[in-house]
């Protein structure tokens, strides 16, 4: 994380950075003391996940944007064409991840805040019936 991920969010977000929320889904490996700890440091009580100040749903993929879009997206894209070997693969992930625009992110962080609309709507249960 301190070599990859927080130096990236650091790039993008620039001054805002301070701002920023963190959100780890619930993996054994994501809440450990060590990792809980670093994002407590650097993400004070702006981090969201299993063991944080703010709880991530259990279960809820359907709420996170990389499950709505980044996923399939990269999917999609990565294998128009099956990749040669693990190198050809790396690289078309990076190309692929490049291509994503800012337009494209806020689009992907407006459903994210319709979706929590309709998953308010259903009291927290399934709800992906009511999407149009």
């Amino acid at each position: 994380m301190n070599n990859e991920i927080i130096p990236a969010i650091r790039n993008i977000s620039g001054k805002a950075f301070d701002n920023v929320w963190f959100q780890q889904d619930g993996a054994p490996c994501h809440f450990g003391l060590n990792v809980r700890n670093l994002l407590n440091n650097i993400f004070p009580g702006r981090w969201i996940g299993r063991r944080g100040l703010i709880e991530w749903p259990p279960r809820s993929p359907d709420l996170t944007s990389l499950d709505n879009f980044y996923w399939g997206f990269l999917k999609n894209k990565v294998y128009e064409t099956k990749p040669t070997d693990i190198d050809e693969l790396k690289e078309r992930i990076i190309q692929c991840s490049n291509t994503i625009t800012r337009e494209t992110l806020q689009k992907v962080n407006d459903n994210f805040y319709a979706r929590l609309g309709y998953c308010q709507v259903a009291e927290g249960h399934q709800f992906e019936h009511l999407i149009q």
